[in-house]
């Protein structure tokens, strides 16, 4: 006997039943076990076993402690850097602003500026740095890349400028704590500001509506301007954020090292590019984590701090650093091709 169900007014035979659809995605664990950020997780411990094996001198806590003076200046810029691709750009004078930023230092301490100031002074001409990027790519519409590169050579000219052969040696002894101070037993104040800095940078990525915004700017910049973004506001904040990110690592770097030259952070363009990139922010923009940054650059950290202590070379550095951004680039593309590769048919 076919009975009627009172809500439809249809026999139950004809009634659709709810199914209970799967989880594609899975726990918030398994998803988090098959991402980008679980592999460099693993990456970092195993490197942390070898580097423990290849040196007895690795496992000491000061030397631990030290080693985060290698990365942590660099990942500050990372930082602001992972925004800038997520948005589909790329700023590659963060260590031209570097050098012109610590020459400023440099002439200020020279003519009897107090700490203040100098830190002051860095964070200023970094943001104007920043502010001179924003109004070339966001105002003018100039391709990042083309104008960045402009810019990296303008501002590090500005520094062999002013100092030619010469440096810049007299800074005021409490100058130093910026680079060289502690603010809690062996966590240094470089450490403690990278990771503070990490967290808000997080909650404003994955917790705002800026942060989305910046991530739909890199998927479709034509798309986000017709929903009412402001495309080139968002760029140009971008773009004044890296430059005062790039004069917080000059005021720690130049604190550190006690002195400016200026060929202060040549090269250091790569290295920040590859921590971002190996943090899984996608290069062509639109996608990304501040966790992969953050695990990256201690990947990156544990690394060079290995290699230093083998007394590997610095152009060996170089090399390897390089041959971890292409392998990263190059990955997912290779991945690709493999998985979408007709199968011979049986």
């Amino acid at each position: 006997m076919t009975t009627i169900d009172t809500r439809t007014a249809l026999p139950t035979s004809t009634v659709a039943m709810p199914r209970a659809i799967p989880d594609q995605t899975g726990s918030g664990f398994g998803r988090f076990l098959k991402s980008w950020e679980a592999l460099l997780l693993v990456v970092a411990a195993l490197i942390f076993i070898a580097n423990s094996f290849a040196s007895p001198f690795f496992l000491d806590i000061w030397n631990l402690s030290d080693a985060t003076f290698n990365f942590t200046e660099k990942s500050i810029v990372a930082l602001s850097m992972a925004f800038i691709i997520m948005s589909g750009e790329i700023d590659l004078s963060v260590g031209g602003i570097i050098a012109v930023a610590s020459t400023a230092m440099g002439a200020a301490a020279h003519a009897g500026a107090s700490v203040p100031e100098l830190v002051a002074i860095g964070l200023v001409v970094g943001a104007l740095c920043g502010c001179f990027n924003g109004l070339l790519i966001a105002g003018l519409g100039l391709p990042s890349i083309v104008a960045t590169i402009g810019t990296m050579s303008l501002f590090r000219g500005i520094s062999y400028l002013v100092l030619g052969d010469g440096s810049y040696k007299d800074y005021p002894t409490g100058f130093s704590f910026f680079g060289q101070g502690y603010v809690w037993q062996m966590i240094s104040f470089e450490f403690a500001t990278f990771l503070l800095l990490s967290v808000v940078a997080a909650v404003v990525l994955h917790k705002s509506v800026f942060g989305r915004a910046v991530r739909a700017i890199g998927n479709n910049p034509f798309a986000a301007r017709f929903s009412g973004l402001r495309v080139g506001r968002i760029k140009f904040i971008l773009f004044f954020v890296s430059g005062l990110a790039s004069g917080l690592a000059a005021v720690m770097l130049t604190s550190r090292l006690g002195s400016t030259r200026p060929s202060i952070a040549a090269g250091w363009e790569l290295d920040v590019v590859t921590i971002v990139v190996l943090g899984g922010v996608n290069i062509l923009g639109g996608s990304g984590t501040i966790g992969g940054v953050v695990i990256a650059a201690f990947v990156m950290g544990l690394v060079t701090y290995g290699l230093g202590l083998l007394n590997v070379p610095g152009i060996i550095m170089s090399i390897v650093i390089g041959a971890m951004l292409i392998t990263v680039i190059a990955a997912p593309i290779l991945a690709r091709k493999i998985s979408n590769r007709p199968r011979p048919a049986r």
